[in-house]
């Protein structure tokens, strides 16, 4: 299949409906509305093409970024490529589910991150949090260190209330997800959520809405979740 091929069967699949919680959600012109499941009949005729992708990523049109981003080949990306990439990532449905997804499948993944975290960026800072959270979720906790996480939650501790809104739910996410998935770090996790505490982000109707890991963090021990790890990081 060639990009135009792709973009029809895209097209074929948009819901008004899903727009509509796309764009409220922070998307724009051009999209259709395709559901992610909805996708996957495609991608098993594409494979993974990272030419393909590099096609459909440069469209700008939402379902065809997001479909790049399951059809992409991670390690025929280099780390000019994932800030590129970056770079066209408007909203947080593409830096975070989209970009960081994709980086985290690389060997680069962590170092790239850190970069982004560093950038003082809303959306660089958000995917690069993002991309531990994957990244923590799917690799053995032997390929991490402890001390830098460690240090990692004591700085999600001292800034995470006055970071970029985007920001703010990726590093409670982070807190969340070390707390689940690296189990050394588990405990101090925990302690890091409580202390805190609630974080305000905008809510609908320029309402604040709290945002508070330690909540989904007690959820995960009630089910026995600690340790948790996924097989697959993309669909």
């Amino acid at each position: 299949m060639n990009a135009e091929e792709v973009i029809q069967e895209l097209e074929a699949l948009g819901k008004e409906r899903t727009k509509k919680i796309y764009v409220s959600n922070g998307a724009h012109e051009p999209l259709f509305g395709v559901a992610t499941g909805e996708m996957k009949p495609i991608a098993r005729k594409t494979k993974k093409n990272q030419p393909l992708a590099e096609q459909l990523y440069a469209t700008g049109n939402y379902d065809a970024m997001y479909f790049a981003g399951v059809i992409a080949e991670p390690d025929a990306m280099t780390e000019a490529d994932f800030d590129r990439w970056l770079d066209s990532a408007y909203f947080f449905m593409l830096s975070d589910y989209v970009v960081a997804v994709t980086l985290a499948e690389t060997d680069i993944a962590q170092d790239v991150a850190d970069k982004w975290i560093a950038s003082g960026e809303e959306l660089r800072m958000s995917a690069g949090w993002s991309c531990y959270c994957w990244l923590l979720g799917s690799r053995p906790d032997s390929e991490f260190s402890e001390s830098k996480l460690a240090e990692m939650l004591d700085r999600v501790r001292e800034t995470i209330h006055s970071a970029p809104v985007r920001a703010k739910y990726a590093m409670n996410n982070f807190v969340y997800t070390t707390a689940v998935s690296f189990v050394p770090l588990h405990e101090k996790a925990a302690e890091t959520a409580a202390a805190i505490g609630p974080v305000e982000v905008p809510g609908p109707k320029s309402k604040v809405k709290l945002i508070d890991a330690s909540i989904n963090i007690n959820k995960a021990i009630d089910k026995g979740q600690i340790g948790f790890k996924r097989k697959y990081v993309r669909c």
